[in-house]
């Protein structure tokens, strides 16, 4: 007979999931950003929303957002509008500067001058660093 509980996990097998150390979960609970329920014994044990709000996190900091920010994201919505329209600009900001630099290393890649900065198409993508119109 299955239990009505939802079945909760304990904190290393939900680090072991995620490809975490346990310590990091320890310290993003000390942050705020996870607070799981505690058995009788004080352990912690993780439901699957804990599960849902780590993935959260970790696509949060991939994004490169602080703890702090995404401590609005998950805990102050009367904030996270404004907090997340600024993320967004400065991520689409990110990308934009990561696609230059990717075009530079695909021409540097096709290029067969032995010496690549003197290749007049490199030095046209070279010259987009100091244009804003790319």
């Amino acid at each position: 007979m299955k239990s009505s509980r939802p079945e909760r996990t304990t904190i290393g097998g939900i680090a072991g999931r995620f490809g975490l150390a346990t310590h990091v979960l320890r310290h993003w609970e000390a942050e705020g950003l996870l607070d799981p329920a505690r058995d009788t014994a004080g352990r912690r044990r993780y439901a699957e929303a804990d599960a849902t709000r780590v993935a959260v996190i970790l696509r949060a900091k991939e994004a490169g957002l602080s703890l702090d920010t995404i401590r609005v994201l998950i805990a102050e919505p009367a904030r996270r509008r404004t907090v997340l329209r600024a993320e967004a600009e400065a991520l689409r900001t990110r990308i934009a500067a990561a696609q230059k630099s990717l075009r530079l290393l695909e021409c540097a890649l096709g290029c067969g001058h032995e010496d690549v900065t003197r290749c007049a198409h490199f030095q046209e993508v070279l010259a987009e660093r100091g244009s804003s119109e790319s």
